[in-house]
């Protein structure tokens, strides 16, 4: 299909940014606008000459304008192929003239009943009906005529006018694409809302776009694509900017969004989450990234091999050094400096860096969706850390360790439940996961198994590497200053009792069973001071 010139364009938008500048320069062309209602006057305040549509079409706007645009006159010059010969006939005989642009947005029904006071009424009223059907109509005749919906288009269409007079059938293709998604939306946008006015019924209608294929999914024999969600504007996966290395994975993906989400609850200083298989099996804060690097990884330098790791800091040439020799999959990072990116590109081909911007303001998405056979569960964002601060404990809590609590806490939100961790202040003020249970059927198992045998696991090759020795008896005095943290409350005091066994002193849950009493008997008993947070963090 040919490129097409534009010699008449149909203007009604609600949204009338650049549309004065936008009609001017059209008109500077030799282009003939009709227009509609507001939209009509606004250009002709600016000194634009505009036809308007009931001028036009020879019937007025009717019925608070609730009737303007339906008209033959308007949909057949919208709608008519021209290189049908009977279609042009009928222009003739009818007074209708060919419209080659329709620039049209919608009323704005979302940003009316978004408003906690809007009535039933006020929404009906913003139900466009006459713009959604010249975009249709526009977008089904894309091949003779061009749709815009959007403002953000209208720079790309000057342009392309400016370079060659006319518009390609590759931008008309684009923008008809563009208007029925934009449609879509709209009518969806309206469903949900009649849905539960009327019905109480709860509709969830998704969209998401810029789909595309994946090598596979999580294992070789399943396909998989990544659809992305164009209203989300966080720092996240589908937003980043991919500096280097192979194509993402699925595996990658959903990692590297764990890994993301955890270092997000980390603002103040440097900090690090190391992912694998969704779960932080290195986490810390640090003075600076490289040392938050070093601490993060020395949590499990087993498990940080192939692992995926996020930053909340811009990667500078030392941060990057620390990773030389070090087998990475994903770097996550708001930014990279021009030697650390030089640096790791020289090191690894492979290794893929993902740059997601600042993450100093975040509006974030509050929306989380997960799909089972037969449905999808949505549910709000668990973007809250404690609802209370309640020492339970004939101990005291003391203020020396409510911070590293605090960390510990932030932590065991991105842990699979049943989630232990076991944190410590590794230096004045800065901490890191040295245990880490995710995923258990029971909370003993969690500590007994798996964090505590890791704790003590860091901690011998720690020994060994300055030459201290090893604990005779097994029990490594660091534990006693450690913070114990859990994601869900203790059923029985089982898991106390695991934990005085192991030396921790310090404990962080959200309370709630049945049986508190006894968890905080068993704490009494043992010189154990634990802190109630009344709000708990599974994970599934």
């Amino acid at each position: 299909m040919k490129a097409l010139e534009v010699k008449r364009v149909l203007i009604s938008v609600s949204d009338k940014t650049g549309v004065v500048e936008l009609a001017k320069i059209l008109v500077n062309r030799g282009v003939e606008i009709l227009s509609t209602g507001g939209t009509s006057k606004a250009l002709a305040d600016n000194g634009i000459p505009v036809t308007s549509v009931d001028n036009y079409t020879g019937h007025p706007e009717i019925m608070n304008g609730r009737v303007k645009t339906l008209h033959p006159r308007v949909h057949g010059g919208i709608l008519a192929v021209r290189d049908n010969a009977e279609h042009c006939e009928q222009m003739e005989e009818n007074g209708i003239k060919g419209i080659d642009m329709v620039i049209v947005n919608l009323y704005p029904f979302e940003r009316t009943v978004a408003r906690p006071d809007v009535t039933v009424d006020e929404a009906i009223e913003n139900i466009d009906i006459g713009g959604p059907s010249m975009v249709r109509s526009a977008a089904k005749n894309h091949r003779f005529v061009t749709v815009v919906v959007d403002p953000a288009d209208y720079v790309s269409i000057i342009t392309e006018l400016d370079n060659g007079g006319k518009i390609s059938f590759e931008t008309r293709k684009r923008l008809a694409v563009k208007a029925f998604r934009h449609t879509a939306d709209y009518d969806s946008a309206i469903d949900t809302y009649l849905s539960e006015a009327y019905l109480s019924e709860e509709v969830l209608r998704l969209s998401y776009s810029d789909g595309v294929s994946l090598r596979y999914g999580e294992n070789p024999h399943q396909k998989a694509f990544f659809y992305k969600d164009k209203k989300s504007t966080e720092p996240s996966i589908a937003t980043a900017l991919q500096l280097n290395g192979k194509e993402l994975s699925y595996n990658n993906i959903v990692d590297g969004d764990a890994a993301l989400e955890a270092v997000k609850e980390i603002t103040d200083t440097a900090a690090v989450a190391l992912i694998k298989h969704t779960n932080p099996c290195g986490y810390a804060t640090g003075e600076t990234l490289d040392k938050a690097l070093e601490a993060a990884w020395s949590g499990d330098p087993i498990s940080a091999f192939g692992s995926v790791i996020a930053v909340n800091r811009m990667v500078d040439r030392k941060a990057a050094e620390v990773l030389a020799g070090r087998f990475v999959e994903m770097l996550i990072a708001p930014e990279f400096s021009e030697d650390a990116l030089s640096f790791l590109k020289q090191k690894s081909a492979s290794l893929r860096i993902l740059s997601v911007g600042s993450m100093d303001t975040m509006a974030k998405d509050k929306l989380v969706v997960k799909h089972v056979t037969g449905g999808i569960l949505s549910q709000d964002r668990d973007d809250a850390l404690i609802q209370k601060w309640q020492v339970v404990t004939e101990k005291s809590f003391p203020e020396s360790k409510i911070t590293l609590a605090e960390f510990a806490w932030k932590c065991c939100k991105h842990v699979k439940s049943n989630a232990i961790v076991l944190t410590q202040e590794y230096s004045q003020g800065q901490f890191r996961v040295l245990g880490m249970g995710a995923g258990q059927p029971n909370r003993v198992d969690s500590l007994r198994k798996l964090s505590v045998t890791k704790a003590r696991e860091n901690l011998a090759a720690e020994c060994k590497l300055t030459g201290e020795s090893l604990p005779a008896d097994g029990k490594y005095p660091q534990f006693s200053e450690m913070v114990m943290a859990s994601d869900a409350f203790f059923p029985f005091a089982d898991t106390i009792e695991e934990a005085h066994n192991a030396g921790i002193r310090y404990i962080v849950q959200p309370g709630g069973s049945k049986r508190d009493n006894e968890v905080i008997d068993a704490c009494n008993r043992l010189g154990i001071a634990m802190v109630f947070t009344g709000m708990r963090h599974f994970r599934h």
